[in-house]
This record gives C-alpha cells, sequence and structure tokens, in this order.
C-alpha cells in the first residue's frame, strides 16, 4: 500500500489544507523564547518536528477519507455493480485507511512528546464520534423533521471538521514551547477558520448565480426517496429548486453567511497574537477567501 502514503506527499493534489495551515502557523509563531538555542533545527522559521506534525495531520485526514468510502453492501442494489467487487472496494478501503493512520501513529509516536500524543489522539476520537453522529441516522428516519439546533450543528461540525486542524495547530505551538495562550490562539485560529471553510461550502448551492447542481444538498430519508419515486424524476426536481428558491429567499443564508463570517472575524482576532509575517499575512488570506461571497 506504498501508493497511499505516497498519495498525500503529492503536492499535485488538492487534500493538503490541513498540512499548509499547520506549517504556516508554525512559521507565523516562529521560536519561543525557550527554544531560541535550537533555531539551527530550523528550516525556513518551521521546526523538523512541525513538519512531520503537518504531515501526520494530512495522514488522518486522507485516513478517514478513505475509510468514508465504505459502502453499506445491505443497501445495494444489483444496477450498482457486482457484490464481490463492492466487496473488495470495502476492503481495500479498510486496508488503506488502516494503514495510513497507523503511519501517522508511528510518526506520532516518534515526536516524543506526550502532550502532542494526547491532543492528536483526543483529536482522532472526536474524528471518530463526529462522524459516528453523521451516520447514525438509519434510512427509515425522516431526517427532514429532525429538530437540530445550529448549536448542536457546531458541535457536530467541530468534531468531524475542525477538531483535526485546531488541535493540530495547538500541538504545533507545543512541539515549539509555546506559552499557553500563543497555544490556545493557534487553536482558535485552527477552529474558527475550519467552521468559516465548512459553512462556505455549505452555502454554495444557495449562493452561486448559475448553480445547475440542484441536489447538492442531502434528502436521503426514506420519505423523501419514496416521494421522489412516486412524484417522478422532474416533478422531483422542479420541487427541490422550488425549495431551493425558498431558503434563498429566507433568513437561513443570509444568517449562515453572518455566520460564517463571525467565525471568520474569530480566526482573525486569534491571529493578532503573532507577528505580522508573510506567514500570518497567509493564514488572513484564507480567512478571506472563505469568508466572501458574491
Amino acid at each position: 500500500l506504498p501508493f497511499c502514503r505516497g498519495f498525500v506527499y503529492d503536492s499535485r493534489n488538492n487534500l493538503q489544507m490541513r498540512g499548509l495551515v499547520v506549517l504556516l502557523i508554525s512559521k507565523a509563531a516562529g521560536p519561543s523564547t525557550e527554544e531560541l538555542s535550537f533555531q539551527h533545527n530550523m528550516v525556513s522559521g518551521i521546526y523538523s518536528s512541525q513538519r512531520s506534525l503537518a504531515e501526520i495531520t494530512e495522514l488522518i485526514h486522507t485516513a478517514f477519507l478513505v475509510h468514508r468510502g465504505i459502502v453499506n453492501i445491505g443497501e445495494l442494489k444489483s444496477c450498482d455493480g457486482p457484490l464481490k467487487d463492492m466487496q473488495f472496494g470495502n476492503k481495500m478501503a479498510v486496508l488503506s485507511g488502516d494503514f495510513l493512520l497507523a503511519n501517522a501513529c508511528t510518526s506520532l509516536a516518534q515526536l516524543q512528546n506526550t502532550k502532542v500524543v494526547e491532543l492528536i489522539s483526543s483529536a482522532i476520537g472526536d474524528l471518530v464520534q463526529g462522524i459516528y453522529y453523521e451516520n447514525s441516522k438509519s434510512p427509515e428516519e425522516n431526517c427532514l423533521t429532525d429538530d437540530i439546533s445550529i448549536s448542536t450543528w457546531k458541535e457536530q461540525v467541530f468534531l468531524s471538521h475542525s477538531a483535526l486542524l485546531a488541535k493540530s495547530c495547538q500541538a504545533a505551538m507545543e512541539l515549539a514551547k509555546h506559552s499557553a495562550e500563543i497555544q490556545d490562539m493557534a487553536f482558535q485560529y485552527g477552529k474558527h477558520m475550519s467552521m468559516s471553510h465548512k459553512l462556505h461550502s455549505d452555502l454554495q448551492p444557495f449562493v452561486k448565480e448559475s448553480s445547475s447542481d440542484t441536489m447538492a444538498f442531502s434528502l436521503n430519508s426514506a420519505p423523501a426517496v419514496l416521494h421522489q419515486e412516486f412524484l417522478g424524476r422532474e416533478a422531483w426536481i422542479k420541487q427541490i429548486r422550488e425549495l431551493q428558491e425558498a431558503i434563498k429567499a429566507g433568513k437561513g443564508v443570509t444568517s449562515a453567511i453572518d455566520l460564517c463570517r463571525c467565525h471568520g472575524n474569530n480566526a482573525l482576532a486569534a491571529l493578532e497574537s503573532f507577528p505580522p509575517s508573510e506567514a500570518r499575512a497567509a493564514l488572513a488570506n484564507i480567512v478571506y477567501a472563505v469568508t466572501r461571497f458574491p
């Protein structure tokens, strides 16, 4: 399975945003006063241990992406393809994801920092819990009528999307022996930037000027699926477009944009604790990119 690890290290793919942020925030913070004697171990203002941490973060993220590729054999239909192929694909997804995760854990132990191991281990636990929440609904449940508050949404998104980056940013500060205050600011940046990123992604079906992808948001509950079958494909798409327009016309989109910008502002506020530099400017530009709407 060498191709799995190679996939993460291939600079041509676009799955390395988390590692890039870890490197940028490491460079923005620089060495702490306690680590000035070890500056000879730095390359371009980043410790080798912080580079390893960035790779570990990407390995963990990619491992969970691969694991999410596992399909539920019980829900497959004959038109989905041969059962043996699906079973083989599931086995490969499990093995590949486990391989990447094992490599991440081995590299994590080699950092020889107990607090960093605890932080990243807890982030892995958060990811597992977040994915469990995402997949805990059975197909028979009517997800359209679930009473989910925005606070519950935030908790679930933090676990499945923000915890890994937030705790990796904090761990990068720990590796450079920065103070608890700087570590917390790095955590806050990672948390709020990734929350803005998720909100920006969720908003795309509603803010794009010309979006033909009317199925970008999930309607996979049993009543919705059965309704589609009885109604017919064309009428179903018409209703989805009407629903999408109704959401656009309501307060949900503008409120989500406000929430996205609020998290963005919190991320920018956390950056104020770091000295001005090109790295800090790059981190700020990432926030600007995910809080900009047409």
